[in-house]
């Protein structure tokens, strides 16, 4: 497999492998159906807002991994599709409300809808879109499946929680797994453990499903932060270092942050000094040059290769490779 530059954002250059699978390419179109459906016969502001939500697009990373997930396992398409819209909406509404908290005003080159909207109408948009989200998941006819759907906002919104409160200028690797599951790695397991619960396999399978999700959203989030460091900035869309600014301490971070305990600008990001431009953006260079991004990496390859152990077992077919070449694809790559 050809490696890559660690600079365009992650989920592009997967959401672009996985749309030149035939089968998902046939679903994706009426997963994005039944996503628009849900605004009909409502206030023709809430319709058009999501719309441009939806316009707004993305790679469906989350929707394409449970339509190969449970056309692997057998599942009913029809429920695939109404599994892949709930967690796609449920994706999207934490966007709209992660973007009024940040205060940001772009996405993927995009006005953010508060950039247009009052914070009241977005926070209203974003509560209409969970809902909406929780109704498909109750369409799958699956009590498992709504409860998992239940627990993983729930993970979702205790994550941002701590990130908010307790995360800051925090250099702690316990801290750091359990903002990233909350983050990435609980939606990448609802997505692969939903659609294993749908489908006509026994229990070992279906946790099997579960962990593939966890391991590789783990992975994934990692190289994420990694590209934090070595990701040019107009690919990217942030700011290079843009979480030291905000006082995470990501994994690469973590790293350094070991290696050299005594570093001035180690010193300067754990007594709360984040804020300082000039002192983070020699922390970023310094990180950048050291061995903890090669650390990071290897130890995102850890969890990759956990994600394609669980594949074991499962009868070769053209998804288990799609899904097999998708965890091989995001750590095989230069930094």
């Amino acid at each position: 497999m050809q490696k890559l530059p660690l600079q365009m954002p992650l989920a592009y250059l997967i959401g672009d492998i996985l749309s030149t699978k035939p089968l998902v390419k046939a679903n994706i179109e009426k997963v994005e159906a039944r996503m628009r459906a849900q605004a009909n016969e409502r206030h023709p502001d809430l319709r058009v807002a999501l719309d441009n939500l939806l316009a707004a697009g993305g790679k469906r990373v989350r929707p394409k991994l449970v339509l190969l997930t449970g056309n692997m396992l057998g599942a009913d398409p029809e429920k695939l599709v109404t599994l892949a819209a709930a967690i796609e909406m449920l994706h999207t509404a934490t966007l709209v409300h992660d973007d009024l908290i940040d205060g940001s005003l772009m996405r993927r080159g995009n006005d953010t809808l508060n950039a247009n909207w009052t914070p009241a109408a977005t926070v209203l948009t974003g509560d209409f879109v969970f809902a909406r989200a929780a109704k498909l998941a109750a369409e799958t006819g699956s009590l498992t499946v709504m409860e998992e759907f239940a627990e993983t906002l729930a993970i979702m919104v205790n994550g941002e929680l701590t990130q908010m409160f307790d995360a800051r200028g925090l250099a702690s690797r316990e801290n750091y797994y359990e903002r990233i599951y909350a983050k990435t790695g609980s939606l990448f397991e609802l997505s692969t453990h939903g659609a294993a619960i749908i489908s006509p396999v026994d229990t070992e399978i279906i946790e099997k499903a579960r962990i593939f999700g966890r391991e590789l959203g783990t992975a994934f989030q990692i190289v994420d932060d990694i590209l934090d460091f070595t990701g040019d900035q107009a690919a990217v869309g942030k700011p290079v270092g843009s979480d030291l600014l905000q006082g995470l301490i990501t994994l690469p971070a973590l790293y350094y942050i070991e290696q050299y305990p005594n570093d001035k600008q180690v010193k300067s990001l754990l007594n709360g000094h984040y804020h300082n431009e000039k002192e983070m953006a020699i922390l970023v260079e310094n990180i950048r040059q050291s061995n903890a991004i090669q650390l990071a990496l290897n130890e995102a390859k850890e969890y990759a290769s956990r994600a394609l152990q669980s594949l074991n077992g499962q009868p070769q077919s053209e998804e288990r490779l799609a899904l097999e070449s998708l965890a091989q694809y995001v750590t095989n790559r230069n930094v």
